[in-house]
């Protein structure tokens, strides 16, 4: 049985394929190049959307160490129930310190996020969710925390829950 060897030809080879991609190379470079324009400008465009939070200002909330925000738009009445959703953003790091090198762990935080019912003609309110946030203004990592839905507590007064109730249920 012969035995042949042929040699390949390194030099490209007018083909079907080469010669018709001429015309759909400077279509292809426009898409990409369009693309990725559209891309950068959306990146460079957008602005960080927090929601409508609307400070909870009285003396005795402790304004160096932290704020106290209500977001209007969630407050819903049924009756003399009022559900609200409340942030809390600390000046500086909260919780147990981590362990390596940046003292980071899981329970550190800057922020808070819960939602609260109140009981206006009782004045008692529950925890419905709470969240802690690694930055401020709720951003960053999340870690919810328990909540006892059934636990009603009742309004302190000059705390936080006492502003936040003199908000839910209209009083001053």
């Amino acid at each position: 049985m012969p035995f042949i060897i042929r040699l390949c030809r390194r030099l490209p080879m007018p083909c079907a394929v080469t010669r018709h991609v001429g015309p759909f190379l400077p279509l292809l470079l426009a898409y990409f190049s369009g693309s990725w324009l559209l891309i950068t400008l959306l990146f460079l465009s957008t602005v960080p959307a927090y929601a409508a939070w609307v400070a909870v200002e009285k003396d005795y909330l402790s304004p160096g160490l932290q704020t106290v925000y209500v977001d209007p738009d969630t407050i819903r009445r049924e009756g003399n129930l009022v559900t609200l959703w409340q942030l809390i953003d600390f000046k500086q790091m909260q919780g147990n310190a981590g362990m390596g090198p940046f003292a980071f762990g899981p329970h550190r935080f800057l922020s808070t996020k819960t939602h609260k019912e109140f009981n206006c003609a009782v004045k008692r309110l529950r925890l419905l969710a709470f969240t802690e946030f690694s930055r401020r203004m709720g951003t960053g990592r999340a870690a919810n925390g328990y909540v006892d839905k059934d636990n009603w507590l009742p309004v302190k007064p000059d705390s936080i829950n006492h502003a936040l109730w003199e908000v839910a249920c209209g009083k001053e």
